[in-house]
């Protein structure tokens, strides 16, 4: 099938329209470049440009009638540069994402796939949280994560619009095949981190937040291979239907993410196992924004479509150390 993506020049929307042509589908990529690199588009169908450009959104149709569902990952995602930020946020994450979702429903492109966030969750004794557990989004950037839940749910009540609710936890590492990966030159999240703490491109890896009530003291994730996050968009655009049926309504939600969780304190140790040597470490307080965290309970989306994540968390590490050493020969810098 033909499937409209968002953000597909970013590092999950690339990986993801990797997974999908490898399942036999074809991406269309609509992405304004803003952080997004041309590079990681290479040879697929492409539109440059605003999600809530109605009429770009109407030429899209026009020359592509068969595109059977949207994958909406164009978003801002920086919980510290959100509490700095709220505005910018709400205004790309909600009020463009709402304009979007209204056109494709007018032009009979109803089925959207939307990708939400983990941090969205309430933190729980055990940290393992279900769909349907209580949230309590801790910054902008997770609060817009949840307005536009609502407006889903909102919308598909009222109108055709179907949808399915993805929600991320915290993928890591890299495509493979070594094509696409962390593109931005310093990266905030923890895993580019420690890669750049290794590599000597910073002084040291900082673990932010060390007296949390985890079993160590630091936050704890459920880091996801970003191949296996890759996979859960294929086998969510192709049950599509099933998890609408399966749910009784015409929205979902469904957590993605491994089933297990890893603090930071375990993340590093795995990544010096895997890296071959020590990383420089220092210690600050949680960031802006910062969630003690959560790992998720997938047996929601196991049941009804199927999906399992395949790889571990040393795999992804390896992965991202190699794509390190491949990434300037891409993008033209380390």
């Amino acid at each position: 099938m033909k499937v409209l993506l968002t953000g597909g020049a970013g590092y999950l929307g690339s990986t993801t329209a990797k997974a999908l042509e490898q399942a036999g589908h074809t991406p269309v990529i609509l992405d304004s470049l803003v952080t997004g690199p041309h590079a990681f588009v290479r040879d697929r169908i492409f539109y440059e440009g605003d999600i809530a450009d109605r009429a770009l959104l109407a030429r899209i149709v026009e020359e592509h009638p068969d595109i059977e569902a949207t994958v909406h990952m164009a978003a801002m995602i920086l919980v510290p540069e959100s509490v700095q930020q709220p505005y910018t946020y709400y205004q790309n994450n909600v009020a463009k994402s709402l304009e979007l979702f209204d056109t494709l429903t007018a032009l009979g492109k109803p089925r959207v796939l939307f990708s939400s966030s983990a941090s969205l969750y309430a933190t729980k004794d055990g940290f393992e949280v279900l769909e349907s557990d209580p949230l309590a989004p801790g910054s902008p950037y997770a609060r817009t994560k949840r307005v536009m839940e609502w407006a889903l749910i909102d919308l598909a009540a009222a109108t055709d619009l179907r949808a399915v609710i993805l929600r991320y936890f915290n993928p890591i590492g890299s495509d493979p095949d070594l094509e696409s990966g962390i593109y931005a030159k310093e990266p905030s999240h923890v895993l580019g981190q420690l890669v750049l703490a290794a590599r000597g491109l910073k002084d040291a890896f900082t673990i932010t937040g060390t007296d949390l009530p985890t079993r160590d003291g630091t936050g704890i994730r459920d880091y996801l291979h970003v191949w296996d996050l890759a996979q859960a968009h294929v086998a969510a655009v192709e049950g599509f239907d099933t998890i609408i049926e399966a749910e009784g309504a015409p929205s979902a939600v469904l957590n993605v993410g491994t089933g297990d969780g890893t603090t930071v304190r375990e993340l590093v140790a795995m990544f010096e196992e895997v890296y071959g040597a020590e990383v420089p470490l220092a210690e600050g307080p949680p960031r802006p924004g910062d969630a003690v965290g959560a790992f998720a309970n997938v047996d929601k989306i196991r049941d009804v479509i199927g999906w399992e994540a395949q790889l571990s968390v040393k795999e992804a590490i390896a992965s991202a150390l190699a794509w390190a050493d491949k990434r300037e020969s891409i993008l033209g810098y380390e």
